[in-house]
């Protein structure tokens, strides 16, 4: 989960503000490079022959942090002759500052990200390929559903691994356990999870006036989407969609039927018809919906997984809540959603690759993958540790958690190049637009799938 963002108020528009969004991004990362290239620069070995690496960690709670800089110490203590300095990162900052520390040959040696910001760093040449340089222990015992989601073919036809995906999580839907019991509504488990169409109806009994003044006191749902691709993308998943397809040549071109619309268009009806969404949550990021979701203004909440440590951290005292699994668009799709992991990678300008490799091997090692899932609030990849009792409990919804883990696919998005401008420039403000009700489902359409496909081929020249 990245750090939270301030709040933006939805504004008409699109582009412009996509541009100038762009404009503030870079500035902050041409400054937070500034200030970390120092920190990453120094990997010259020691007199003594010591490898020194260099980490940039995007750790950024409390408990996440201390989990990887005691792991980065155990490393140091074990490995005299390779000595790694933790560098902290910032999540709303990372591919500016990398692209910046890259073209300026001060790139860190070992590279905590995402699996969606892989593909054109490994493209430029600035990622090295791990395929040579794992353990079989590491290949082993991550599944390949998650490799898929660092494995990409370049445009020379090399494919390769370009990251080490060690932890993910799903959406969820962390609901009121109170109004829920009381509203009468069939709960939903990963065994039976509902339809969206269930979950509209429940919606709907859970949205109330309660003291009928005509005000509307419980809404259903709270949808918040400051930043709604990576969620409209993924969870277009659970319908069969997915927007981002391969034309017959093999490349990438964005469609957008009715499977890859299907939840975007429930998220609009909510909040512009139902009216079981209240339009003010579009513009939130998901820690901003808590307080309303505390006073009882929101029954559920669609946030993903790790936004339960700030539930725990949060809630009132005897606050009851739960953890249910995202409703599904029928049973042929299962408990599917799409994931882009947090990834560890190697730069190609490394000049210690396999010392780097080994260090990633050993903190993606079952033992602590367990520590850093607990302390970041996500799940493991690795199979091993995900069977650790501490992901099997039901207290906090960690078993449901990882029972949806199970059945997560790759990301539509992974592997294709010029996602990120797409995300910022295009999808961004279309998908905020459409949400609030401005334009309708073809106006989406054309913004994602015209425009979406002319960047896309600028990518692929």
């Amino acid at each position: 989960m990245r750090a939270p963002h301030t709040p933006g108020r939805h504004t008409p528009g699109r582009h412009p503000r996509g541009r100038a969004r762009a404009r503030t991004r870079g500035a902050a990362a041409l400054a937070l490079a500034t200030a970390l290239l120092a920190g990453c620069a120094g990997d010259d070995d020691g007199d003594d022959g010591t490898v020194r690496l260099s980490f940039l960690s995007l750790a950024w709670q409390e408990e996440s942090i201390a989990a990887t800089t005691a792991l980065v110490d155990r490393w140091n203590a074990e490995h005299p002759d390779v000595q790694v300095e933790y560098v902290q990162g910032d999540w709303a900052n990372i591919h500016d500052y990398l692209l910046t520390s890259f073209m300026g040959g001060e790139a860190p040696d070992i590279i905590h990200n995402d699996a969606s910001d892989l593909i054109d760093f490994a493209n430029g040449g600035y990622l090295a390929d791990l395929t040579e340089r794992l353990p079989e222990t590491t290949r082993s015992d991550i599944p390949d559903s998650s490799w898929r989601t660092t494995t990409f073919e370049l445009d020379d036809g090399h494919t390769g691994v370009y990251g080490v995906p060690f932890l993910h999580e799903p959406r969820v839907l962390i609901a009121n356990a109170e109004l829920l019991r009381d509203s009468g509504v069939r709960i939903p488990t990963t065994q039976e999870p509902w339809t969206w169409a269930e979950f509209e109806d429940a919606s709907r009994t859970l949205t109330r006036d309660t003291d009928g003044d005509g005000d509307t006191d419980t809404y259903g749902v709270a949808w918040s989407m400051s930043e709604p691709v990576s969620q409209s993308v993924n969870l277009s998943v659970t319908t069969g969609g997915g927007l981002f397809y391969e034309d017959a040549g093999g490349e990438p071109v964005i469609r957008y039927d009715a499977a890859d619309s299907a939840v975007a268009e429930v998220v609009r009806r909510q909040v512009t018809e139902d009216r079981t969404a209240p339009d003010s949550s579009l513009g939130m990021s998901g820690s901003d919906t808590l307080p309303g979701f505390f006073d009882g203004r929101y029954a559920m909440l669609p946030l993903n997984f790790s936004y339960r440590q700030q539930v725990v951290q949060q809630a009132p005292d005897g606050f009851d809540w739960t953890v249910l699994p995202m409703p599904t668009g029928g049973g042929e799709f299962g408990l599917a959603q799409g994931v882009a992991p947090q990834t560890l990678s190697v730069a190609e300008d490394s000049d210690h690759q396999q010392a780097a490799a080994d260090f990633i091997a050993y903190l993606t090692r079952p033992d602590h993958a367990v520590d850093l899932a607990l302390g970041d609030w996500m799940l493991p990849t690795s199979a091993t540790a995900l069977a650790d009792p501490s992901f099997t409990t039901t207290e906090h919804g960690w078993r449901t958690g990882a029972e949806v883990a199970a059945e997560l696919l790759p990301s539509p998005v992974l592997g294709v190049r010029g996602y990120p401008e797409w995300k910022d420039k295009i999808a961004t403000p279309a998908f905020q637009d459409f949400y609030a009700g401005s334009g309708d489902l073809d106006d989406l359409r054309e913004e994602l799938v015209d425009d979406g496909n002319r960047t896309l081929d600028r990518y692929q020249r």
